[in-house]
């Protein structure tokens, strides 16, 4: 059971104890950069609200005297707090639609889907491992069986393609450095592909 924890953390992080300098600054930078990212929509709201709002005002400000004042605020204070609460409202109001009404986060996770090679028709890594055992499970239960046999096969050559694509080169060279020991040939993989991944890395680098 230890083992599996440590085997776990070491997966998903690195102790700060064993890492260098530059590693800890990409990590410090990018989550920076993460933080950044998930206040990005709530700054660009204020930003769309009070953009609209000055432009708006500079539109209509001559309509009214700048000395008047309403419960003792100078009133163009009150029509730009106007206009901006309403500005906010309306962005939020055009989300509604969107999310409600419209419902087109339907459609934009379909096309996001439709456009992701990974959810179509290229395997990542795991996937290629999942099919090629459970391949290789058919086989062995079904050895008499043409149709199940053919259906193998086929899926043999769809996980074949899986070396050749750079996420599977950079889960072999990552895991050999997690798990300290090198990622071993599979069977259902053409012969030393592998090796080949590690290598055809070992050169980019």
């Amino acid at each position: 059971m230890k083992e599996d924890a440590y085997l776990e953390s070491t997966m998903t992080d690195t102790p700060a104890s064993g890492k260098t300098l530059s590693q800890l600054f990409k990590k410090w930078f990018m989550r920076q950069f993460w933080r950044v990212q998930q206040s990005q929509m709530i700054i660009s709201m204020i930003f769309w609200a009070t953009t609209l709002t000055l432009l708006i005002f500079a539109r209509i400000e001559h309509r009214w005297d700048a000395t008047e004042e309403w419960n003792g605020l100078p009133i163009s204070y009150v029509v730009m707090l106007i206009l901006f609460a309403t500005v906010l409202v309306g962005v939020l109001l055009v989300g509604w639609l969107y999310d409600r009404i419209f419902e087109l986060w339907k459609e934009h996770q379909n096309v996001g889907i439709e456009r992701n090679p990974f959810a179509t028709y290229q395997l990542t890594p795991r996937d290629a491992m999942i099919l090629g055992y459970l391949s290789t499970i058919l086989r062995q239960m079904n050895p008499d069986d043409k149709s199940i046999i053919e259906q193998c096969n086929w899926m043999d050559k769809w996980v074949s393609t899986t070396p050749d694509l750079e996420v599977f080169r950079r889960m072999v060279t990552e895991l050999d450095k997690i798990l300290e020991e090198p990622v071993p040939e599979f069977h259902f993989l053409p012969d030393g592909a592998v090796e080949k991944a590690r290598n055809f890395a070992k050169s980019e680098d």
